[in-house]
């Protein structure tokens, strides 16, 4: 989730953002506090909010890695890295303190043992309804963080620059095909007549890095195109309006699939290379001149889309924790006002984050680690 200045902000990105937020947001507060329909079809389908986002991120880091493979500077692994970890960590760390340090926050459920958040590495065979369980996507990004760059720089010295694309061309269409094979075997060996059915189709299949992929995958495919396929990419974001009407159309199927057959054989196999192919339609348009979703403004999507990983972090404890004394006042879960409040507490909680905690991190980043690209420096010695 790439900060922006004002100037540049691309107002169908932030509407994307917020809506993955959002559909997140509604989905933690029926799984986790109120326990029935409360946001309809809408809270049911929100954890497709992760997938989005993950779709998001694929096409951004992979943007931002491809561009400055093929800028005069290059690539520079030791600010990626830096730029990531000022980005992500300050925020993950300060929540996961209060989860480790205040019994009170995570409200006495188990956690997971501590090396196993450092590591980011929670998310494999994780154990659903343990505290903080919803960093098993922050793991799955940091992973990606950590290894997109550095088999983009290996494939890039395979070769000549053809046969590295056909390379990594050849490398995303294998990835879509592993996540559907591994997601197939283990739902036959793991979830099919199994009496935990359900409990080992999130631990194995949901949570897993090997089974999650697709989505950030399909944001790279478009990262490649829009760096090393100019011409395609001008054709292909110049129809905006008809990638968000395709888009729309397959997240249409992909949802009532899901909605009604979400744990079969076949969503597990197929739903997710849907949501992919979906979701990275929505981001054509976004990217798409004169595209309707690209020049739509929505009140308060650009706040929500800068606030959305703190948002993220810290919802779902917030609203948690706001549903007891809420009750005991006569709100239940399903009450417009206990909706309402724990919807404005999550907001403020985010942004304090967003203010106290994000924000003076990103300043230093900026400050010190502006971009990606190797320093002048660098190919000055290089040079001699």
């Amino acid at each position: 989730m790439t900060v922006y200045s004002s100037s540049s902000r691309n107002h169908g990105l932030d509407t994307l953002r917020a809506l993955a937020i959002v559909l997140v947001v509604l989905h933690h507060y029926v799984l986790f506090v109120s326990g029935a329909d409360t946001f309809g079809w809408v809270g049911k389908i929100g954890w497709v909010g992760v997938d989005l986002f993950f779709a998001l991120s694929g096409y951004l880091i992979g943007n931002q890695i491809f561009a400055a493979m093929r800028s005069r500077q290059g690539l520079s692994l030791t600010s990626f890295y830096g730029r990531r970890l000022l980005r992500t960590l300050p925020n993950y760390y300060f929540v996961l303190a209060l989860y480790f340090l205040s019994p009170a926050f995570r409200g006495n459920l188990a956690l997971p043992p501590l090396w196993e958040f450092l590591t980011f590495t929670q998310n494999i065979n994780l154990q659903p309804g343990t505290a903080f369980s919803h960093a098993w996507s922050l793991c799955i990004e940091e992973q990606f963080y950590l290894l997109l760059p550095a088999c983009a720089l290996l494939i890039a010295l395979c070769g000549s620059r053809r046969s590295s694309l056909r390379l990594a061309w050849a490398a995303i269409a294998a990835a879509f095909v592993i996540g559907m094979l591994v997601r197939g075997v283990l739902w036959r060996e793991l979830v099919d007549g199994n009496a935990l059915a359900i409990n080992h189709y999130y631990k194995y299949i949901y949570y897993s890095t090997f089974c999650r992929f697709d989505e950030l995958v399909a944001g790279i495919a478009l990262a490649l195109l829009k760096n090393y396929h100019a011409g395609l990419w001008r054709r292909l974001t110049a129809h905006g309006n008809l990638a968000l009407g395709a888009g729309s159309a397959v997240l249409a199927i992909a949802f009532a699939s899901l909605l009604s057959h979400r744990y079969s054989f076949a969503m597990t196999v197929f739903g997710y290379p849907m949501l992919a192919l979906g979701f990275a339609l929505l981001i054509v348009a976004a990217l798409g001149e004169r595209s309707l979703l690209r020049s739509m403004r929505i009140p308060g999507a650009q706040n929500l889309a800068v606030w959305a990983y703190a948002l993220y972090l810290t919802h779902k404890q917030v609203c948690i924790l706001a549903s007891a004394p809420l009750a005991a006042r006569g709100y239940g879960p399903d009450s417009l006002v206990a909706i309402g409040v724990s919807l404005a507490l999550s907001l403020v909680s985010g942004w304090l984050l967003y203010r106290l905690v994000e924000t003076p991190f990103m300043a230093l980043r900026e400050r010190y680690l502006p971009t990606s690209l190797r320093p002048p420096a660098a190919l000055s010695a290089q040079a001699h």
